[in-house]
């Protein structure tokens, strides 16, 4: 009954950039000794030379550590001196290697790098780079870290460096590409809702809101583009208008800036930041690195607040995740309007109940004798919703994303990436687990802070990061909302869940018109479930997830519930 984020395939891209003539030094690390350069004779691709070895049998089995030290020491060395083929020889994917090896002198302008190993992790092995970026008269030195990973090449089992554009940088992703010159786009300042300037420095979790800004409001901010050494993203459908790309993938990540070597003059935009709220955002997701959290003002779609623990991919306005049981909120919507749930009518909740060749369970495998579909909501039973699968059509829980919640149709713009989830028709087992937030469903945080927002307004509000007035773009709308009576009972269901029910411990303390609701999403491969909360308070609503955290209310209630406080 698990499902897991969507991953891309693997790549072997023909992408440019990123790595060229250097001094032939001798190179030393920890864990390594002194490494001599090669002689560059003859090397038949198995780091040996000379002719080609007779005809063998395949290696096989884990690399062993003289295999890790001895192609990471082949690889490193060439690169550093400049032998691009042997370097990329030294890899699995000689022809990407060569790009963006070849790249990185002459579009990054990278110049005398010096690479230094540290000790290998297994397979790993780190490695820190220094050098210098140059454009014309200007030089400036440039340092970072990166790692290297060693596999058996497919075929005759020859250790090999794992080739993917992030052993070059760290900030590159497969078909990405290095380069240093005039800015495709102005720097910007952003603001706050005060007039306070926004850093990455002061708040960390910002630094790809920042990137999406500037690639949004470069242009149309009012200043001027500097030169700079910058990750110039390799597009793959979508455009930079802040939605989420096309086919259901979260939404692209800006081009991002490595270091200035003249600095732009910046354009000024201003975004819905609450400061105080952003620093708690910040304080709760410290430490935490896969916890992701959204504030919302439910009356408006303002974004107040929004963190990542880990300061990496934006999982709260981009991640694609399953939500678990807090899409039982979406589902009540449907089965409520349906007349297939009423919150004080009877409602079954067995232990086990079985659809389209699948046999569904609740956690611990509890059951609820003679309970209400009040009782059910509030304990997050899945045979509640799963057992009246039957009774729907295969368009009904996508259709009521889409017209009631906004969620799933590729048309939000917030002013920076975003995906603004999936709800794919279904059928069978998979539109069962559906209606518990499996499947295939996909949301992040910001997709559920604005289903909580929803109910406690009534009607969908698009969330936005920037005001729609600094460039005239419309926001999305939903095309119906529920019925008064509907709307009730969805209320009354969260708010009892917040006072009595899975929410109640973390809630607790939390005043004011309240509801909420946890979510626990099993992914394959995981020793535990990614933690889901949703909730509101009042004017604000709020989600949060924390990966690999476990149940909800233990992980991601009391973040979400910390926020709500604070407001």
């Amino acid at each position: 009954m698990g499902s897991r984020r969507a991953a891309g395939g693997r790549r072997k891209k023909a992408s440019a950039a990123v790595v060229g003539t250097v001094a032939a030094v001798v190179v030393a690390g920890a864990g390594f000794g002194a490494w001599a350069l090669y002689d560059g004779g003859g090397d038949d691709g198995t780091g040996r030379g000379g002719s080609a070895a007779p005809e063998k049998r395949a290696k096989t089995g884990p690399v062993t550590a003289a295999e890790v030290t001895a192609t990471a020491q082949r690889f490193l060395t060439a690169w550093q001196r400049g032998d691009v083929p042997a370097a990329a020889a030294a890899t699995d994917d000689p022809e990407a290697a060569t790009a963006l090896l070849t790249g990185y002198a002459k579009d990054a302008r990278v110049k005398a790098p010096v690479l230094t190993p540290g000790a290998p992790v297994g397979a790993k092995v780190p490695f820190a780079v220094k050098a210098t970026v140059t454009w014309k008269d200007t030089a400036k030195p440039l340092a970072y870290d990166s790692a290297l990973t060693v596999v058996r090449r497919a075929g005759d089992g020859e250790p090999r460096v794992d080739w993917h554009a992030a052993v070059v940088h760290p900030a590159l992703r497969d078909g990405d590409k290095l380069v240093t010159g005039e800015s495709g786009t102005p720097p910007v300042k952003a603001l706050d809702r005060s007039g306070g300037e926004i850093t990455a420095a002061k708040y960390p979790s910002l630094g790809t809101v920042l990137d999406g800004l500037r690639a949004k409001y470069g242009k149309k901010a009012g200043g001027a583009a500097g030169i700079e050494l910058r990750v110039v993203r390799h597009e793959e459908g979508g455009d930079d208008d802040g939605k989420g790309a096309k086919g259901g993938e979260a939404g692209e990540a800006a081009d991002k800036t490595l270091l200035e070597l003249r600095p732009g003059t910046p354009g000024t935009v201003k975004t819905t930041l609450d400061p105080a709220l952003q620093a708690a955002a910040e304080e709760q997701v410290e430490g935490k690195a896969d916890a992701s959290v959204v504030l919302l003002r439910a009356s408006t779609g303002e974004i107040l607040a929004i963190a990542n623990g880990g300061h990496g991919f934006n999982t709260a306005f981009q991640g694609s995740l399953a939500p678990g049981s807090t899409m039982k909120v979406v589902t009540s919507s449907l089965l409520i309007e349906k007349k297939l749930a009423s919150i004080d009518k009877p409602h079954p909740c067995p232990k086990y109940v079985s659809y389209g060749g699948w046999k569904f369970q609740n956690d611990d495998k509890f059951e609820i004798k003679d309970g209400t579909f009040l009782a059910s909501f509030a304990r997050s039973c899945n045979t509640a919703f799963i057992s009246q699968a039957g009774k729907l059509k295969d368009d009904d829980l996508t259709r009521q994303a889409q017209q009631v919640f906004g969620l799933g149709r590729d048309d939000w713009a917030i002013g920076v990436p975003s995906f603004d989830g999936a709800v794919p028709v279904q059928s069978a087992a998979q539109k069962a687990a559906s209606l518990i937030g499996q499947g295939g469903v996909r949301m992040n945080p910001l997709n559920m802070a604005s289903v909580a927002a929803t109910v406690k307004t009534g009607t969908f509000h698009q969330p936005y990061l920037v005001s729609p007035k600094v460039d005239g773009r419309a926001l999305a709308t939903a095309s119906r909302a529920m019925s008064p009576a509907t709307l009730s009972q969805l209320r009354r269901l969260m708010a009892y869940t917040a006072a009595s029910g899975t929410a109640a411990e973390a809630m607790a303390g939390v005043g004011g018109d309240v509801g909420a609701k946890t979510g626990s999403a099993e992914v394959d491969g995981q020793d535990k479930p990614n933690g889901w909360f949703t909730a509101y308070r009042d004017d604000l609503a709020s989600a949060g997830v924390v990966q690999r955290g476990g149940h909800g209310g233990d992980t991601a209630g009391p973040i979400v519930a910390a926020l709500l406080k604070r407001g």
